[in-house]
């Protein structure tokens, strides 16, 4: 399929409530409002394509965005494909649940995802600590290395009550992510959860949320969670 018959078919896909909700989240104009499920079906009849992936991407419209991730292949894709992405990202639902997924399947992954987190800019700092999210709740705990996990969160303990307000949410996704997904440091990440505590974040044009990964954590403890890894990554 060429971009223009994908376009077409996502437009048909769309759903005026479900336009509305990404609109409120921060997504722009255009946007058809097509539900992830939704693109599943025309998912399997094109499976991966990174060329048609790139194109729809550059359209800039929402959905046709959402759908590059699910067709992209990771694996082809260079630092500079995964940079030129970044910086068309222009809100959290794209930064953090396409690129950062698309990232996640990617060798290049925790090099990327070093780099993003410390660049000082807003989204790039979610992407970088989502990416690891990503990572954590589906490699095994010996893919990564604990001494570096450790440093993570002790930064994110000095540094997410200060952080710009994405960052916060994902840095706080961190948190509850090695609680509850990386054994070796759940202790460790459990505690300094609890002596972070509830994380306040500013969302432009709605009410301040609160976000308590101590809390959450408890909770999947209680569940017996604990060590949880999904099959994958991407839908």
């Amino acid at each position: 399929m060429h971009t223009q018959e994908v376009l077409t078919a996502l437009e048909a896909l769309g759903k005026e409530r479900t336009k509305k909700m990404y609109l409120s989240n921060g997504a722009k104009e255009p946007v058809f409002g097509v539900a992830t499920g939704a693109m599943k079906p025309l998912f399997k009849q094109i499976k991966h394509n990174q060329a048609l992936a790139d194109a729809l991407y550059n359209t800039g419209n929402y959905d046709a965005m959402y759908f590059a991730g699910m067709i992209a292949e990771p694996l082809v894709m260079t630092q500079a494909d995964f940079e030129r992405w970044i910086d068309v990202a222009y809100f959290y639902m794209i930064s953090d649940y396409v690129v950062a997924v698309t990232l996640a399947e990617s060798p290049l992954a925790q090099d990327i995802a070093d780099a993003w987190i410390a660049s000082g800019e807003e989204l790039k700092m979610s992407a970088g600590w989502s990416c690891y999210c990503w990572l954590l709740g589906r490699y095994p705990d010996h893919h990564f290395d604990k001494e570096k996990l450790d440093a993570m969160l002790e930064q994110v303990q000095q540094t997410i009550h200060s952080a710009p307000d994405r960052a916060k949410a994902s840095m706080n996704n961190f948190l509850y992510t090695v609680g509850v997904s990386y054994i070796p440091l759940h202790e460790k990440a459990l505690a300094i959860a609890e002596a972070v505590g509830k994380v306040e974040i500013q969302r432009e044009n709605k009410k301040s949320s609160v976000v308590y990964a101590y809390e959450n954590i408890q909770k999947d403890i209680e569940k017996n969670r604990i060590g949880f890894k999904r099959k994958y990554v991407r839908c």
